[in-house]
C-alpha cells in the first residue's frame, strides 16, 4: 500500500513446514495512515494453536481500528484496551465452543507493533518477532524492540496468556525514517550477534532496493519471492512477515 507521505511495502510467506503438511500461513498483518499517523501490526500465529490465524487476524485488525484514533500521550493506556477487546472477541467467537478464557490457548499469537506520528513513535510487543527503526542507510544505529523468548529457546509469549500484560513491553523512537516490523520467520535472516548487529546479507540489501523501487507491485514480487527463495525456506522453515515502512 501507498499513501502521499508514506511508504508501506509489506508481504507474509508461507513457510515450508507449513506447505509440506498444507496447513495455511499462520502469520498476518495490517497497516492503517491517517494524516501523519500509522499503525502497522505484525503477528504470528502460534504453528501449536488450532486457530492461531484467526488469533493473529483479531489482534492485528483490532489494534489498527483503535490505535488510529489514539495520540502518543494515550498510546500504551490505549494498546492494553484494544487487546483486551481482541481478547473479548476470541472469547466469544465461533471458533470458541466453550466461551470461556481457558479456550484462548487455541487462538494464541504475538504482537508486534508500532505507532507513529509527527516524528515520534513506539513499539509494543509481546513474544518473539521484532522491530527495528533507523535512518537511511545507518544500519548501525539503530532502536530494536527484541524478541522475548520463554526458559526455552522455542518458547515465547503470547497475548492470549492470562498474564499477558506482564509480558507487553514498549519501546520509544524518534528522529528515524525507516521502520520494520518483523515475524519470528525473518529474525534469524536479521541479526547477528544476540540482535546487536544487523546482518550485511539480507536487510541491507532489501532496505537498498526498497528506497530505490517506486512500484510497489514490483516491490511487493520481489519481497516475497525473497523470502520465499528456497535457501530461506530451507534455512527457517517457518511462515515470514516482514513490513516496511519509508518515512519521507
Amino acid at each position: 500500500m501507498k499513501s502521499k507521505r508514506h511508504h508501506i511495502i509489506s508481504t507474509s510467506v508461507r513457510g515450508a513446514l507449513h506447505k509440506a503438511k498444507n496447513l495455511p500461513c499462520q502469520d498476518y498483518y495490517c497497516t492503517k495512515c491517517s494524516g501523519n499517523k500509522i499503525v502497522a501490526i505484525v503477528s504470528d500465529g502460534a504453528g501449536s494453536a488450532k486457530y492461531g490465524k484467526i488469533g493473529a487476524k483479531t489482534v492485528c485488525e483490532t489494534l489498527c481500528d483503535i490505535l488510529i484514533n489514539s495520540n502518543l500521550k494515550n498510546i500504551r493506556k490505549n494498546v492494553v484496551k484494544a487487546i483486551n477487546i481482541a481478547r473479548e472477541k476470541l472469547i466469544f467467537h465461533r471458533c470458541n465452543h466453550c466461551k470461556t478464557e481457558e479456550e484462548l490457548i487455541n487462538f494464541s499469537a504475538t504482537v508486534v507493533g508500532t505507532f507513529y506520528c509527527n516524528g515520534q513513535g513506539i513499539f509494543f510487543h509481546i513474544g518473539d518477532g521484532a522491530g527495528i527503526a533507523f535512518s537511511q542507510g545507518k544500519y548501525k544505529d539503530f532502536i530494536i524492540s527484541e524478541p522475548e523468548n520463554g526458559a526455552y529457546s522455542c518458547e515465547t509469549y503470547f497475548y492470549t496468556m492470562p498474564d499477558w500484560k506482564s509480558s507487553l513491553r514498549f519501546t520509544s523512537y524518534k528522529d528515524v525514517n525507516r521502520i520494520v516490523l518483523m515475524t519470528d520467520g525473518i529474525t534469524g535472516f536479521v541479526f547477528a550477534q544476540n540482535t546487536n548487529k544487523i546482518r550485511q546479507n539480507f536487510l541491507i540489501p532489501i532496505a537498498e532496493y526498497l528506497d530505490n523501487e517506486k512500484n510497489t507491485k514490483k516491490a511487493v514480487n520481489a519481497l516475497y519471492n525473497t523470502l520465499d527463495d528456497y535457501k530461506a525456506q530451507h534455512l527457517n522453515p517457518d511462515d515470514k512477515t516482514i513490513l516496511w515502512i519509508q518515512l519521507p
